[in-house]
């Protein structure tokens, strides 16, 4: 998941982060974030955007760090 458009919202990378949780079973996911399954479904439907905490513990529960790479400004 890559995204340097700081305009862009976030819902497409929830998506993901939810289709990736659907793989390894929501209910498994949502217990290790500690959220309900359905509240977890909602978070990651692409339809609305999650909490920033909630991006980094389902990340977590997953096994997936957030990388943050300095990118060069043309000022």
């Amino acid at each position: 998941m890559r995204s340097a458009d700081k305009n862009r919202q976030c819902g497409g990378e929830a998506k993901a982060l939810g289709d990736i949780a659907r793989a390894k079973g929501m209910s498994q996911v949502a217990r290790d974030v500690g959220l309900s399954r359905e509240s977890l479904y909602k978070a990651l439907s692409g339809e609305r955007s999650p909490a920033f905490e909630t991006i980094l513990k389902v990340m977590g529960a997953l096994g997936l760090k957030l990388h943050a790479e300095a990118i060069q400004l043309n000022s």
